[in-house]
């Protein structure tokens, strides 16, 4: 008799013990949640992947995605990842733009020829040379990029990021470029850019960035007569943040101020996130492009998260916009096959007349939804 009790009571410890998930064979909520978040990037990286060749140019939009890839590839270790961004960075030579006339190259147009050397949209493969360059210390695979970027910073000029997406297209190289070689001019005049981009283009009332010098209130509006400030530019600017405070010292002159901006910024987007989950395309006027927007909306949620994991933002007020972010992100953006929908095309605004659905997709969309994805990840192995 007093054998069947001692049984009772451990069958009925046990049984407690797995509703609160703390035997040790069953999976908690936690780890559940991380798998799910891996299933996800999963999901949508193969998608992409396998309707997508990796033999591709080095410009922005496909660099862009590979941003993305790599940090895929970090929290989930898949070597496929990793060998699909090798071999996009072989078929381009571990190259951006390929001209090497120095007098002949430029920056201040937008531009996809090979002479535009220094337009930071043919930089941000750099950003993922470099990356590669950790895993497998070839010096083939970062030399281009330290030409390129040793003759830049000892130029003159201070007006190379004269668009919000050249925060996110070239400014994070700086500091990886600073890691592989110790030359502290690479963050100097970093900031002297990023201070130029700020002077032209930055609206400290609403802590928020315009697209360029052509679209600062009140010479351009909405169609409602409000300031007009695209939801992806502001995502590269905001993803930049944290993509530079990622690899910048902890004694770097100005990483206060980067942080205090990137803290500024989550702060004006917290109260325009949509219930949904998702920013419209223009953040202070929904009704100028109404319906959900997936690339803005990605880079959003993953600078939210970035500045939770690092202890910039605090957990109580931002998790939730992050979590509605993420949701509308897998429940609605991404499809049962894995596409990621409603990403806006390639521009540079808000446009109305626009239509954007499921099959909307572009291949920045998913490098933005991988970066969330990975962040979430962190956000999960973290102690609670």
């Amino acid at each position: 008799m007093r054998m069947k009790t001692k049984k009772y009571m451990a069958g009925f410890i046990c049984t407690i013990s797995m509703v609160l998930g703390a035997c040790s064979n069953i999976t908690p909520k936690h780890e559940s949640s991380r798998n799910e978040v891996i299933a996800a990037i999963d999901k949508v990286n193969t998608y992409w992947q396998t309707h997508t060749p990796a033999e591709q140019y080095a410009f922005w939009d496909v660099a862009a995605y590979h941003t993305g890839n790599i940090e895929a590839y970090r929290v989930t270790g898949h070597e496929r990842y990793r060998r699909y961004s090798e071999t996009w960075a072989e078929h381009n030579l571990w190259m951006g733009a390929k001209s090497n006339d120095k007098a002949n190259w430029k920056y201040k147009t937008f531009g996809e020829s090979d002479e535009h050397v220094l337009f930071g949209d043919w930089q941000t493969c750099f950003q993922v040379y470099a990356d590669l360059y950790h895993l497998n210390k070839d010096d083939r695979n970062i030399a281009r990029a330290l030409e390129v970027m040793d003759y830049q910073i000892n130029t003159p000029n201070n007006d190379y990021w004269w668009w919000v997406d050249g925060l996110y297209m070239a400014m994070p190289v700086m500091p990886k470029m600073y890691k592989i070689t110790g030359n502290r001019q690479y963050l100097e005049k970093m900031y002297e850019y990023y201070s130029y981009t700020n002077s032209i283009m930055y609206d400290a009332e609403a802590q928020l960035y315009y697209r360029d010098a052509n679209f600062i209130y009140p010479e351009h509006k909405s169609i409602n007569g409000k300031k007009d400030f695209w939801s992806r530019g502001d995502g590269w600017a905001f993803a930049a943040l944290a993509r530079v405070l990622t690899d910048l010292p902890q004694d770097a002159p100005h990483r206060p101020e980067y942080a205090e901006r990137l803290q500024a910024m989550a702060a004006a987007l917290l109260p325009i996130q949509q219930p949904e989950g998702y920013w419209t395309r223009s953040l202070l006027d929904p009704a100028h492009t109404p319906g959900p927007e997936t690339s803005g909306t990605a880079f959003f949620t993953f600078g939210l998260l970035w500045g939770i994991n690092n202890g910039l933002l605090p957990r109580d007020r931002y998790l939730p916009a992050a979590q509605r972010g993420w949701n509308y992100l897998t429940k609605v953006a991404m499809q049962p096959d894995g596409k990621l929908g409603y990403v806006q095309p390639m521009g540079k605004q808000a446009l109305p007349d626009q239509v954007l659905d499921q099959n909307s997709t572009a291949n920045f969309g998913v490098g933005a939804f991988l970066l969330a994805g990975a962040e979430m990840v962190r956000l999960l192995d973290q102690p609670q």
